[in-house]
């Protein structure tokens, strides 16, 4: 098929272009050297690697605009892609503002999914599709895949359709057809009917005339790899490649870019390596570490100089993602030199984080910054959850970016409502929100049917669903689905009078099925979804009972939120990227929490890596101030649990780091030594802190290599350093001892290092021996 014309798009003249408020001395006014010469390197593969705050938008806007100010192409034989239309839009009005109406004629400026959409339009019946498909958005893919589960006999609950939507997505990302699966990809589904579902999906999809997203990329190099007639006219229509984020692209991506460029070789791709944190869907930071092999003679440009943080901040995360075996190497420096040391804190645990934290911002905010000023990045959605409840308590405003707050979400909510509805059978709105959840075959036109016999009855929708059940006006399935879920509700009402509510909202969330659900989900919010229950589950352990807990959640719930201009922000590291803030704080820098075990146990010494340059990204995020933050153990489920900092912090140079020594928090008195790390006696540390100083090639190595290392706390809850354990403990059975949340008891039991102490107050209690002193 042939291209449309442009006939109607008028060829801008030069001395347009040219004109007194965009000559091109004007616009490449103010680049500094290396801004320059990327914009400058027009002819032949350049590889821009812009490091954060380097003033990556600007070489953009302006290298495009001096390819058509300079009249080497007219702006429709231009191929600009971005990863977001926000950056398409953004990068579109700054070269108008330099070169006038001319850009306009940028046709092909837009995401990959936008422009690979216009070209299948064009080609569609290659194909076998119509030019007026349909794209699916993830509900309809999810609905169509069930039905053909359905149609194969697979049981949908053992294998989910959004399982296999995910797995689908995941072959598109790596530029997969059903007929190119590995042996080990199509296992992965249905005991090796994954290739056969997928076939049957696309078959699906061609007769429904649609695709999804994963196609538009996937199409459109089926077509120009199958008919070199049409990606030939994409090779004399486009002149000029861009591509933003390149550190980004997966392997679809990175293909359809390859095929595109193979004539001309005029491919610029600007990113930065040290900043390809997405390989959780899909990214392959190899695309950018393989560039000058790809495209040989490649043109490098590296842009250093950074405009946005101070020199400190910039050293350490130079010195931590040195680290880094996989990357091209570049060296992030300022003019501006001095500022903040970058402030490392050990604290007791993960409240005493929030209350510090939380302490600081009020203080920072006494000191003239304003709330917007200041950000909150944690690695993990879970971690909110405290610093959010200490906001609330002090009526600090905040919003939660890229998400809703923690109480907010839906599986809190969901796990909230069975409590709720445990508490009273009355709670109509409960009933209604889990009686379904997760999926147990009973249909909204049941749960309609309940509430309307209730609102007949004048009798809560639980009691009316126990008088249907004894009927025959439901089928068969669903009245014994009905039956199962009213048994489960009383049994765990019968539960809840004699254990925990921690214990009790476990037991719900595992017998209800809603844990194994979401274990089955494989999209990237499950494994955070999970989390946040267990970290739901942690904080209910400070309430006497669980009236008392639900009673804190509707008060939480209850805050008046509005527009907040003035707000703390808090958000992931992922949703940080691109962003900046005066003052960053970044708690949980823990072995299992940052870096995610999680990602290591997957990926290995590469998911490590990756969590290493998201350590980059949030230091990097800090203009003036970044506080780095980890506790020395965490509650989980209700028990103790003692926590490593992250190698993470030991790789920071010392030379920019400072230790804080805020009594009551934290550690870094005068003489206090650092064990087993290279910071010891370092007098330009001012004494070290409690870093962990032990490097782990693998994700496991350090069970095995120290396995009597452990935190010295002191009685106040002071973190001090990390040492040594002996095989046996200074303590003997009948010492009297106190701990700093347990208080004075008397130990019953020792074993090695750990003691089992019956405190006065607390009960029986099992404590490293490290936690207590003498009484």
């Amino acid at each position: 098929m042939s291209f449309e014309s442009d006939s109607s798009l008028p060829a801008p003249r030069i001395s347009d272009l040219a004109r007194a408020d965009a000559r091109p001395a004007d616009y490449l006014e103010g680049l500094n050297p290396e801004q320059r010469a990327a914009v400058e390197a027009i002819e032949g593969p350049v590889l821009v690697l812009a490091g954060a705050g380097t003033g990556k938008t600007r070489v953009l806007t302006t290298r495009l605009a001096h390819i058509l100010a300079s009249g080497r192409a007219r702006p429709w034989e231009l191929l600009a892609v971005t990863f977001t239309n926000k950056a398409a839009r953004e990068m579109r009005e700054r070269i108008t503002h330099i070169i006038g109406p001319s850009a306009e004629g940028l046709r092909w400026l837009g995401t990959f999914h936008s422009i690979a959409a216009q070209i299948l339009r064009r080609h569609a019946e290659l194909v076998g599709l119509k030019s007026n498909y349909t794209i699916l958005d993830t509900d309809d893919q999810e609905r169509l895949l069930k039905q053909i589960l359905e149609a194969e006999n697979i049981d949908s609950k053992r294998w989910p359709a959004k399982m296999l939507a995910g797995l689908i997505d995941h072959w598109k990302n790596r530029g997969w057809r059903p007929d190119q699966l590995l042996p080990a990809e199509n296992g992965a589904f249905a005991n090796g009917k994954g290739q056969a579902l997928y076939r049957l999906y696309q078959e699906r999809l061609r007769i429904l005339n649609a695709c999804d997203f994963g196609d538009l990329l996937l199409h459109n190099i089926t077509i120009f790899t199958s008919q070199p007639d049409v990606l030939a006219e994409y090779h004399n229509r486009f002149r000029y490649l861009l591509v933003d984020e390149y550190q980004d692209t997966n392997v679809a991506q990175y293909l359809w870019l390859r095929l595109l460029a193979q004539k001309s070789q005029n491919l610029c791709c600007v990113g930065d390596d040290d900043q390809s944190i997405y390989g959780w869907r899909g990214a392959e930071v190899d695309n950018i570490l393989r560039f000058e092999r790809d495209f040989p003679g490649a043109k490098v440009v590296r842009l250093e100089r950074n405009y946005r943080s101070t020199s400190h901040i910039l050293a350490a995360a130079a010195g931590l993602i040195a680290t880094n075996k996989s990357r091209l190497g570049k060296t992030l420096w300022t003019e501006a030199e001095g500022g903040e040391k970058v402030i490392v804190r050990g604290v007791w645990d993960g409240e005493a984080e929030s209350r510090l934290i939380a302490d600081e911002v009020e203080r920072a905010k006494r000191a003239g910054r304003a709330y917007r000023d200041i950000a909150i990045l944690v690695r993990a959605s879970f971690q909110m959850r405290a610093f959010e409840e200490r906001f609330v308590l002090l009526q600090i405003p905040y919003v939660v970016i890229g998400g809703p707050r923690f109480f907010e979400r839906a599986e809190i909510r969901d796990a909230i409502a069975y409590l709720r509805l445990i508490q009273s059978e009355d709670d109509d709105l409960a009933f209604e929100r889990i009686v379904n959840t997760p999926k147990r075959g009973i249909g909204d036109t049941t749960v309609q049917k309940l509430l309307q016999i209730a609102r007949l009855n004048g009798v809560p929708a639980s009691h009316a669903a126990r008088q249907i059940v004894l009927t025959d006006e439901l089928p068969a399935r669903t009245r014994t689905a009905l039956a199962n879920f009213l048994r489960d509700l009383d049994r765990w009402r019968g539960q809840a009078e004699h254990i925990h509510h921690a214990r009790l909202m476990e037991t719900v969330l595992e017998e209800s099925g809603y844990t194994d659900a979401l274990k089955l989900d494989k999209s990237p919010q499950a494994q955070g979804r999970l989390e946040n229950l267990k970290e739901l589950v942690q904080s209910m352990g400070g309430y006497d009972d669980l009236q008392a807990y639900l009673e804190h959640v509707s008060l939480v719930m209850d805050l008046e939120r509005g527009p907040q201009a003035d707000s703390v922000q808090i958000m992931t590291l992922h949703q940080a990227k691109g962003l900046e803030f005066p003052l960053v704080f970044l708690p949980g820098w823990e072995e299992g929490v940052f870096p995610s075990q999680r990602s290591m146990d997957e990926k290995g010494e590469k998911g490590l890596e990756e969590e290493r340059r998201l350590a980059y990204v949030g230091i990097t995020r800090a203009r003036q101030e970044a506080r780095i933050s980890f506790a020395a153990n965490r509650q989980v489920y209700g028990r103790w649990t003692s926590q490593l900092p992250s190698r993470f912090v030991d790789e920071l140079p010392p030379a920019n780091v400072e230790a804080s020594s805020e009594t009551g928090y934290y550690g870094g008195g005068p003489g206090m030594q650092q064990h087993g790390s290279r910071w010891d006696n370092d007098p330009d540390f001012g004494g070290g802190y409690s870093s962990p100083g032990w490097r782990r090639a693998q994700a496991n190595q350090y069970r095995g290599t120290h396995p009597g290392r452990q935190a010295v706390i002191e009685g106040d809850g002071r973190l001090v350093a990390v040492s040594e354990s002996s095989a046996a403990s200074a303590y003997k059975r009948g010492d009297r001892v106190f701990h700093l949340k347990f208080g004075y008891g008397s130990v019953k039991g020792v074993e090695g290092n750990k003691l089992t102490v019956s405190f006065d107050k607390a009960g029986e209690k099992k404590v490293i021996d490290s936690f207590v002193e003498k009484a």
